[in-house]
C-alpha cells in the first residue's frame, strides 16, 4: 500500500453527497496515512444521501473561504445528484476545482462530480467517465467519455458510480503518491 504521510487531500462536498462517495474514499485515503479535509460552503455539518433519503452528517473540516489548492495535495470530488449541482453554481467552488488543474495536482471526481469539471472548464480532450445520464453534459464539454469502472488521464480519476468504488479508491491513492502531474497536451 501507498504511504501517504505527509499528504493533505480536500474533500469538497455540500449537502447532497453520495455519503458512500465521501466516505470510502476518505477511509481510503486516511488508511494510506494521508490527512483529509471535508471542505464545504459553510461550518457545521453537511448532510449526505444514502439509499434515496437523506442520510449521515458529516463535520466540515473547513470552508471555502478558509483554504487554497495550496493547502492541499489533491482534492476528491463525490457525486450525488444535489451535491455538484449546488456546488458548481457557486464561483468559489469552481474556482477551486480549477486551481487544482492549474498547479497539476491529482483530482478524483466520482458519480455526477463531473460536471463540476464541466463548469470548471477542464475537460477539453481528457479521456473521462462519470454517471451515465452525464455522459452528454461531459461530452459537450469537451471529454472523450468512456463507459469503465475507473478512468484515469494526467492525474484525473474519474468513476461512474459506488459500486466502482474499489477501483476508484485504489487510483485515488495510487495517484495522490505519485503527486503532481505534467501539463496534459491535446
Amino acid at each position: 500500500m501507498e504511504n501517504l504521510n505527509r499528504k493533505k487531500v480536500a474533500i469538497l462536498a455540500t449537502n447532497g453527497f453520495e455519503e458512500s462517495e465521501l466516505r470510502e474514499p476518505k477511509r481510503a485515503l486516511e488508511e494510506a496515512g494521508a490527512d483529509v479535509d471535508i471542505i464545504s460552503l459553510q461550518p457545521g455539518e453537511i448532510k449526505s444521501w444514502a439509499d434515496g433519503d437523506w442520510g449521515k452528517k458529516y463535520q466540515v473540516d473547513k470552508t471555502l473561504n478558509e483554504v487554497t489548492q495550496d493547502d492541499y495535495n489533491a482534492l476528491v470530488l463525490p457525486g450525488g445528484v444535489i451535491n455538484p449541482d449546488l456546488l458548481r453554481r457557486e464561483e468559489k467552488a469552481i474556482d477551486f476545482v480549477r486551481s487544482f488543474f492549474d498547479h497539476h495536482k491529482p483530482v478524483a471526481a466520482i458519480c455526477h462530480a463531473p460536471w463540476l469539471l464541466a463548469e470548471a472548464g477542464v475537460l477539453k480532450g481528457r479521456e473521462v467517465t462519470s454517471f451515465s445520464s452525464i455522459k452528454t453534459d461531459i461530452i459537450n464539454a469537451g471529454a472523450n467519455w468512456r463507459d469503465e469502472e475507473v478512468v484515469v488521464d494526467s492525474g484525473l480519476v474519474t468513476s461512474r458510480k459506488p459500486d466502482d468504488l474499489p477501483a476508484f479508491n485504489s487510483k485515488l491513492v495510487e495517484e495522490v503518491y505519485e503527486g503532481k502531474h505534467e501539463e496534459q497536451t491535446v
